[in-house]
């Protein structure tokens, strides 16, 4: 049985995005936002998706040709893509409640703790400029020779935003990835261009 969040069906995804989609548009709107993290050029794009999934999906409904189901297909394939990475950086996030969540069909994240390995290294890294809009985060164990990561380590949680004021405390940064390997890219959008992070 799939645990994917978003429904298989056609006429369940186009149900379960609408709902998405107005939802997120509540929560950001300009006037009142209550979500004011989230850019409004992201949630442009999150519309834009669904606009263009629901064009091609009501196209087939009712007879037509396979060039138009392999279109709707190929417009899903990318909308799913955008919905993933809109819902990984913008809504695990708070101010985004569980009730949130729950109202947009996502899953929350599990309430029972994992048990960690005590974490003993200390972590040395150095930012780099690459690209436009792009920064590497080059990450290594205090005094090593080599940028391996120890055993039993999955990898470096990096925690990040782009703000005007130092964070009083980590927890406040709201985005966060799991850096596997060193070293890790983190990607920005054109508004954030001479931003501090």
């Amino acid at each position: 049985m799939s645990t994917d969040y978003i429904p298989a069906k056609d006429a369940d995804f186009d149900a379960w995005f609408r709902n998405l989609v107005e939802y997120v548009e509540s929560k950001t709107d300009k006037d009142n936002p209550e979500w004011p993290r989230i850019p409004s050029e992201d949630v442009a794009k999150l519309r834009a998706a669904y606009e263009a999934w629901h064009e091609a999906y009501l196209l087939t409904q009712g007879p037509h040709s396979s060039d138009l189901t392999h279109e709707k297909n190929r417009v899903r394939k990318e909308s799913e893509k955008i919905v993933r990475d809109f819902v990984k950086e913008h809504l695990h996030f708070k101010p985004v409640t569980d009730i949130d969540r729950d109202r947009m069909g996502i899953p929350n994240h599990k309430q029972t703790r994992t048990d960690h390995i005590d974490v003993h290294e200390v972590v040395e890294f150095e930012l780099v400029l690459r690209n436009i809009r792009e920064i590497l985060v080059r990450f290594w164990i205090k005094g090593a020779t080599h940028r391996a990561k120890p055993d039993g380590y999955d990898g470096a949680v990096i925690k990040w935003e782009v703000r005007d004021t130092p964070p009083a405390d980590p927890e406040e940064l709201a985005h966060h990835a799991m850096a596997s390997r060193t070293p890790h890219t983190l990607e920005f959008n054109e508004s954030e261009r001479g931003k501090k992070v």
